[in-house]
């Protein structure tokens, strides 16, 4: 029987709990929650995107086969359904888990301030390099109607800004899926 620490358990030890716990209270996001918090749900979605789950029913089904190590986990909810995660998704502020993205990238920052370049290009000029790139993900048209990309399919676009040191996202924009990169350079100089 295994009696070691669960990997994702291990990973989430570097949640910084305190300043996750501040940005819950700053953006009241525990407001009238009694079991689901946001804590959970942050576990919850970290835990179905490392284990590349692809849908409220597979997430709920993957954790019913985990449920015997929750409290492993990090998890203090006795169980997960689908009503519940998709109604915490649709009321909670997105805005917590925007700001607990802003914080990380703060400190994965300053933890690589000091580190060589790790590109040719970046040693030569002797200055910061980024890279723009983007990402185009596909939605259901008959359910995303708000993000029309071609006739018969919906889509959003995913623009990141990399600093190569480290390899660390410096600025990071979702448009319609229409929206071209050198667009995006204008929404960069404001």
């Amino acid at each position: 029987m295994h009696t070691g620490q669960l990997v994702f358990a291990q990973v989430m030890a570097y949640l910084p709990l305190k300043a996750f716990s501040r940005m819950v209270a700053a953006r009241r996001a525990q407001h009238k929650v009694q079991d689901f918090s946001c804590l959970d749900q942050f576990l919850v979605l970290a835990f179905a995107q490392l284990t590349t789950r692809e849908s409220l029913r597979d997430i709920e089904i993957n954790l019913r086969a985990q449920r015997k190590h929750f409290y492993h986990m990090g998890l203090r909810c006795k169980t997960v359904s689908r009503n519940t995660l998709a109604n915490a998704n649709r009321v909670r502020p997105w805005e917590v888990f925007a700001d607990l993205a802003h914080h990380l990238i703060r400190t994965a920052r300053t933890l690589y301030a000091n580190e060589p370049a790790n590109s040719e290009l970046a040693s030569l000029m002797g200055a910061t390099v980024y890279a723009l790139d983007s990402t185009t993900i596909d939605l259901c048209l008959s359910i995303f109607n708000w993000a029309p990309f071609r006739t018969t399919k919906a889509a959003i676009k995913l623009h990141t800004l990399i600093d190569l040191k480290g390899s660390i996202p410096s600025f990071i924009h979702i448009s319609d899926g229409k929206m071209h990169d050198v667009k995006v350079l204008d929404i960069l100089c404001e």
